[in-house]
């Protein structure tokens, strides 16, 4: 028994390497993930979590957060006061990684090994030539010029419900059960904190909880809003968060839904395009009130953002991502482009599920 008791310290990191083992085979089968996690394991967790977090206002999320950030700190002060000792410190804090560690990856985490969307989706995976790319953008550009509207304010209860409705709809296509818990998006708590480190929402896995930045502008919030809410779906790439939020706001019955989308899917598209013989034709293509949008935009951020902690929190960003088997890090954001351009190229997918472009 004293055995026993000596080494119960030993169960979390134990537990926590066990864990680690099963990420390492779970990155050799991301069928069995997609079929046992993703489908019917992490649903019924998400419907849990949120349930329970969507009972309290503010985030629990922020919360848990700060309590980790403080833990070392009294660990500190409770050692050079001799209330602790060093050696009972490392165990209660090594303990307590082990926990958030074995939490993440069972609450939400195991859906980094998931199958990639053109898998997941049926969606037809193509490298697309450069003409094909540069006519893509002119009517993708031609399309953004249209839809431009008023985003001077907007009612933020409306825009959830809408994009509530456009996943419902859209739920088969995406290969999810709809509704998969409660997604109502919470205010970051230091959200001048995170705006510096140009962060406009987060997905909280240990409590299931939707973050959307204070900060961020109107014209912003329904793509920010639907990207969250992806991640609340059990999708853990950007780039696949990026394309979910694309398309559900692009099929929304509201404009202002559809423009939020389509604008800042473009940045990605223009990023892309730097280098191309035609670029600058592309970029004079923009109507003079959707580049005052983005000078808007890119304005509100460049005063928010601190580019000391904007660079600390891209490459601590860009590690975690590489970590959890996305390769191309913190450049998966962009690779919503090919996702787009699949999507939109696959008439063949479009046809099957009916999917027409408002």
């Amino acid at each position: 028994m004293r055995i026993k008791t000596k080494y119960k310290w030993l169960i979390l990191p134990v537990l926590a390497g066990a864990v680690f083992m099963l990420t390492l085979f779970f990155r050799q089968h991301p069928g069995f993930v997609e079929t046992w996690y993703a489908q019917k394991i992490y649903p019924h967790l998400a419907s849990l979590l949120s349930t329970i977090s969507h009972v309290f206002p503010f985030s629990l999320d922020d919360i848990f957060y700060t309590v980790l950030i403080l833990i070392p700190v009294i660990l500190l002060i409770q050692i050079f006061t001799k209330q602790i000792k060093w050696k009972a410190a490392g165990k209660f804090l090594l303990n307590v990684i082990a926990t958030v560690y074995i939490l993440f990856y069972v609450f939400w985490g195991f859906n980094y090994f998931r199958s990639p969307l053109p898998n997941r989706l049926g969606i037809i995976d193509r490298e697309p030539n450069t003409e094909e790319f540069v006519q893509f953008i002119h009517q993708y550009v031609a399309e953004l010029n249209q839809l431009h509207c008023n985003f001077d304010t907007i009612d933020k209860a409306e825009t959830d419900r809408l994009i509530e409705e456009s996943y419902q709809q859209l739920a088969p296509v995406l290969q999810f059960g709809y509704p998969m818990g409660k997604r109502p998006d919470k205010k970051i708590t230091f959200s001048s904190f995170y705006a510096k480190s140009g962060i406009t929402g987060y997905f909280g896995p240990f409590f299931n909880e939707v973050h959307v930045n204070k900060k961020i502008l109107p014209i912003e919030y329904p793509f920010v809003l639907a990207h969250e809410k992806a991640h609340q779906l059990g999708v853990t790439s950007e780039a696949e968060a990026n394309f979910y939020s694309w398309l559900v706001c692009t099929h929304s019955s509201s404009q202002q839904i559809r423009y939020s989308a389509k604008l800042f899917i473009s940045f990605h598209f223009f990023r892309q395009a730097r280098g191309l013989e035609d670029y600058k034709k592309l970029v004079a293509e923009i109507s003079p009130e959707v580049q005052a949008d983005i000078n808007t935009i890119t304005k509100h951020w460049n005063k928010l953002r601190n580019a000391t902690m904007d660079k600390t929190a891209s490459k601590l960003n860009d590690a975690y991502l590489k970590h959890n088997n996305i390769k191309s890090g913190i450049k998966d954001y962009t690779g919503v482009v090919d996702h787009v351009m699949n999507f939109s190229l696959d008439s063949a997918f479009q046809q099957r599920n009916g999917l027409v472009p408002r």
